[in-house]
């Protein structure tokens, strides 16, 4: 069986079942779970650019996200530890909505794109204050901090949560992201961000960019 093409057409179906059914059958044809794992990454590349066109709609897009994610965690991480292996994550993300903004559908897409594309992704939910930003970035010290606002009166929060880091001395340590429906490229540049994500498709391409994978 032809792997990449088998793994393709069933993302692209939309099925998590049929995605699953097609996992399975590809460990008992022999194949990796990391040669899984990397068509999946492939196929879901395939799925932005669709998304990106105006081919598909938002929620398939998740769905696509959401069925790799669980297929990774249900049958291709387990093997990969069972074989004393380790999935090589491409970066560290921390990711969360600042504080007065509880909106979260759009950052949990975010993460769970990043988690998908091979990223390892500690989400601190919504309503974060600035320091609890600022204890993950000394606690975790991801690669990149994604910061959502949702609301216009909120996104000021981005910019304190920078300001806190430039005074805890961690800019310099990490990539900051912004996004969220009011956020514009004019404003992360404003603030100091180094990237600005429209949506969870540029999120994913921007976090390797910033990672140096493409």
């Amino acid at each position: 069986m032809d792997l990449e093409k088998t793994i393709k057409e069933a993302v692209l179906s939309f099925d998590p079942d049929k995605l699953e059914e097609a996992v399975k059958k590809s460990l008992e044809s022999g194949y990796g779970a990391l040669e899984i794992i990397n068509a999946l990454t492939s196929a879901l590349k395939v799925v932005g650019n669709m998304f990106e066109r105006g081919e598909i709609f938002l929620v398939q897009l998740i769905l696509a996200g959401e069925s790799s994610k669980n297929v990774t965690s249900k049958y291709l991480e387990p093997l990969i530890k069972k074989e004393g292996g380790k999935r090589e994550a491409l970066g560290r993300v921390v990711i969360g909505t600042v504080a007065g903004d509880i909106h979260e559908i759009g950052k949990n897409i975010v993460a769970s794109m990043l988690t998908s594309a091979g990223f390892e992704v500690i989400d601190l939910g919504t309503d974060v204050p600035v320091e609890k930003f600022v204890d993950a970035v000394r606690k975790y010290k991801p690669d990149i901090l994604c910061l959502s606002a949702l609301l216009t009166t909120t996104m000021h929060v981005q910019k304190e949560v920078i300001e806190a880091l430039k005074r805890a001395g961690l800019r310099e340590k990490v990539k900051v992201v912004v996004g969220g429906s009011p956020v514009t490229l004019s404003w992360a540049e404003e603030i100091g961000a180094d990237g600005y994500a429209e949506d969870a498709v540029e999120a994913v391409r921007l976090a390797k960019k910033l990672v140096g994978v493409e």
